[in-house]
Formats: C-alpha cells, sequence, structure tokens
C-alpha cells in the first residue's frame, strides 16, 4: 500500500508540472497575438502542426519508457530529466525576442515545449498503476495528484493575470517572462519531491523482453479499448481547452471586463477540486457509468447557465462563479475518471495481450491532450481571424462577439454530450467485464510469483548440491 507521504509527493509532482502546462495553455495564445504581435491564424496553425508531430513523438517516448531499466525505476529519471529541459524552455516560450523573427523563434520553442513536457507527463501519469493494484485505491491514488493539479490552474487562473501586473509594472511582455521564471522554479522543486519521495511499490520485472517500436504501434493499433478512451478524452479536453482558449478574450472583449476571466477561472478551479475529492465517493455510491453521465452532464448545464449570465448580468461575480462552478465539477469528475480508466485499460491490454506496457498507453493520454490542445488552437485562431477579431481593438465586431460566445458555450456542449454517447456505446471496462479483467490477472500474477519463488529456490539449492559432491 502506498504511504500518505508518496501519495501527497505525488500529488506536488503535479502541482509543479500543471502550473507549467497551466500558464501555456491560458495565456500563450493571448500572449502571441496581444503581446508579441503575431497573428492568430499563425497560431491555430502553429498549434496544430506541434501537435501532429505529438502524434508521432510521445508514443515513440511511451515506448522508450516501457523499455527503461535502472536503479530508479524506469518512470523516476525520466520526469527528472524532462522537468529540467521543460523548465527552461517554458522561460523561453514567454520571451519577445529582438532581432530576430518572432514567428520563427514562437514556432520553435513551442514544438520543443510539447516534446520536452511529453518526457516527464508520460512517465508521471504512467507510474499510477505501478502504485496500486486495486480499483478502491487506484480512485483513491489517482484523485490525490489530480487535486494538486487543479489547484495548479486554480491558481493560475485566480492569480495570472494580476501576477502579469504586479511583476511587470504596467509591461506585459515582463510580467509574463517573470511569472514563466517563477512558475519553473516551482516546476523544479516540485519534481524533486516527487523523484525521492515516490517509488514504484510494484516496479516492472528487470528480466521481462523489451518490446519493440514495431510490437508496441501493434499494440495500440489492436487495444480497442485504448482507442475509444482516445477519443473520450480528445472529446473532454476539447471542451476544456476550446473555453480555456477563448475564455480569456470573450471576457475581455465580449463581457468588458477582463477581470471577471479571474473569477470564472476561480471557480473553474475549486470545481475541480472539489469533483476530484468528491469522486471516490460518488463513484462508490452511483458507480462509474452514472458518475460519467453526470461529468458531461454537468458541464452542459454550466455553460448554458454562463450564457445567459453573459446576456443579463454579465459582471455579475456570483453567477459567474456559481455557473463556472457547475460547468467545471463535472470536469472534476471526469479529469479523476481519466486516470483510473487509463490504468484499467493497462490491466485490460495485459489480459488481452499478455504483456503489461504502462508507459506506451499512458502515452496516448497527453497525446489526446495535446491532439485536443492542437484543434482547439486551430478552432480558435482560425475562427477569430474569421471572425473579424481585431487585437487590443476596445470594440469588437459583432460577428466577432457572437464567434466568441459560440466558442465558449456551444461547441463544448455539444462535444460533451457526443463524449458521453461515445462511452456508453463502445466502452467496456465496467461492472462484471472489469472484475473478470482483475480476477484473471490475480491470477496469473500468482502463478507468475509462484514461479519464481520456485526457481529461486532451485537456483538456491545447486551451489549446496555441487558442493556436497565435491567434498
Amino acid at each position: 500500500m502506498i504511504t500518505n507521504k508518496a501519495k501527497y509527493s505525488y500529488g506536488v509532482g503535479a502541482l509543479g508540472k500543471d502550473l507549467a502546462y497551466a500558464v501555456v495553455a491560458l495565456y500563450a495564445m493571448f500572449f502571441f497575438t496581444d503581446v508579441a504581435g503575431v497573428s492568430p491564424a499563425f497560431v491555430g496553425a502553429l498549434f496544430l502542426g506541434a501537435r501532429l508531430w505529438d502524434a508521432v513523438n510521445d508514443p515513440i517516448m511511451g515506448w522508450i519508457v516501457d523499455n527503461t531499466r535502472s536503479r530508479f525505476g524506469k518512470f523516476r529519471p525520466w520526469i527528472l530529466i524532462g522537468t529540467a529541459l521543460n523548465a527552461v524552455i517554458t522561460i523561453g516560450l514567454f520571451v519577445v525576442p529582438n532581432n530576430i523573427p518572432v514567428e520563427g523563434y514562437i514556432a520553435i520553442l513551442y514544438v520543443l515545449w510539447g516534446m520536452t513536457y511529453t518526457l516527464m507527463d508520460i512517465p508521471f501519469w504512467s507510474m499510477v498503476p505501478a502504485l496500486s493494484k486495486t480499483k478502491a485505491e487506484r480512485e483513491r491514488v489517482a484523485v490525490v495528484p489530480r487535486m494538486f493539479a487543479s489547484g495548479a490552474w486554480l491558481l493560475i487562473g485566480v492569480a495570472g493575470l494580476p501576477l502579469v501586473n504586479a511583476l511587470g509594472g504596467g509591461d506585459d511582455a515582463q510580467g509574463y517572462f517573470l511569472l514563466a521564471v517563477l512558475i519553473a522554479l516551482v516546476f523544479t522543486i516540485s519534481s524533486l519531491i516527487t523523484f525521492f519521495n515516490v517509488k514504484e511499490i510494484y516496479p516492472a520485472d528487470p528480466n521481462a523482453e523489451k518490446v519493440s517500436l514495431k510490437s508496441a504501434a501493434k499494440l495500440i493499433g489492436q487495444n480497442d479499448q485504448l482507442r475509444v478512451l482516445a477519443i473520450i478524452l480528445i472529446g473532454f479536453n476539447l471542451v476544456l481547452q476550446i473555453t480555456g482558449g477563448a475564455a480569456l478574450y470573450y471576457f475581455k472583449y465580449v463581457v468588458g471586463s477582463e477581470a471577471m476571466f479571474s473569477v470564472y477561472a476561480g471557480g473553474m478551479g475549486i470545481a475541480q477540486i472539489t469533483g476530484l475529492f468528491l469522486l471516490p465517493r460518488i463513484a462508490g455510491r452511483i458507480g462509474r457509468v452514472r458518475t460519467f453521465g453526470l461529468a458531461t452532464l454537468l458541464p452542459i448545464v454550466g455553460f448554458a447557465g454562463l450564457f445567459l449570465v453573459g446576456q443579463f448580468s454579465a459582471t455579475n461575480m456570483i453567477l459567474t462563479a456559481a455557473m463556472s462552478f457547475i460547468a467545471n465539477i463535472g470536469v472534476g469528475f471526469f479529469l479523476g475518471l481519466s486516470v483510473v480508466m487509463m490504468a484499467d485499460v493497462v490491466d485490460y491490454g495485459e489480459y488481452k495481450f499478455g504483456t503489461r506496457n504502462e508507459s506506451l498507453y499512458f502515452s496516448i493520454q497527453p497525446l489526446a491532450v495535446k491532439f485536443a490542445m492542437a484543434i482547439a488552437g486551430m478552432v480558435v485562431g482560425m475562427g477569430l481571424t474569421i471572425m473579424g477579431y481585431q487585437a487590443n481593438a476596445e470594440v469588437q465586431s459583432t460577428s466577432t462577439v457572437i464567434g466568441l460566445q459560440v466558442l465558449m458555450f456551444a461547441m463544448p456542449m455539444i462535444i460533451a454530450a457526443a463524449s458521453y454517447a461515445v462511452y456508453r456505446k463502445f466502452y467496456r471496462i465496467n461492472g462484471a467485464f472489469h472484475d473478470e479483467v482483475l480476477a484473471t490477472l490475480d491470477a496469473k500474477h500468482e502463478v507468475e510469483a509462484a514461479t519464481a519463488r520456485i526457481a529461486a529456490e532451485a537456483d538456491l539449492g545447486a551451489p549446496a548440491d555441487a558442493t556436497s559432491v565435491k567434498v
């Protein structure tokens, strides 16, 4: 059983890495367009291109981690390496360069940011199956880092813009740069805490046969439940990423108050933490299937409410925070469920193919997140251009206002409903079938352990027999 020290050290690692992710997800596009002066269409195309590269890069990284053997295990070395590289690049991403083309600089740094984040994100989440074997404990373990991660989003959402203003003293470029430096420092410290305090309770067999890249691609392609989960992950992350990408523009140019973004983000962060905290209790009471349904229904209700608030009382802080809370508590349920579901897909892969490939399968999770980020970036970036958005213009056109409302509310509601439909029709690792998978694997592992003990006893006995013959 995992100790509380290890569990919360794991959570601290999630806090740091999601601070780095949140500052890019929430502010990078706005920084590129309104501070660095890059066109929204270019940013949207960049986001898409970078994520297409991740479609190749992320599974390869998962394969590398699965084949890693070291005295620190196969996950922790990559967490440390990835953090060191990504922290530096996160700082560089919020620099407006002089004497070189801004577009080229941003393009290179953004691609490198995605690659280095993958280096640490895949092994970080891949540790879940190595920390626990039971359904109930996995739910408890997975919730802790997700709560810390949601806390990071809460901090960046609520305090991000005030910190930019305070650190920059009116100079947004300086403010974003210093905020990135601060985040990189916290990110590094938090990863060191995870590295030293979280160890694999169920480590991989060091003598296990390594998986070839060709076999890795085959394992991913043949795991039907992995494909279904990938679609669901993309859907839910589109809900997060499209609203995240459009929210600052919406509150600044439609509502007319940039400060309302912090109110919305505060409701979002508190809701996600609450959802994660309640998940084990809700899932234990009504089951995972109904909990998933609740996770998709609440965003639809909440975003519909936010739209109405925007129509009749746009700057009402209480109503805005309340509707944001309703929309995002369901997201909190899903964030916890997604980690547990991915761990279950790892079990399903072993059940079906006989091999356990945590990092390979978990590489699909950041890939799905970043693919959603790419689509969202393209949709928001291209959408801003098509609707006639003018950076820093106090009054936007009617088409821009309507377009931002569609991005902020209509699209996420439709995508949430579609994700639920996919889950109900195609996801099978629930109920009796899930119990069958776990029971089969328990029996298999008991046989393997008994075989290993017999082999070890035989090896220990052999030298003694040989010595007696010589005497």
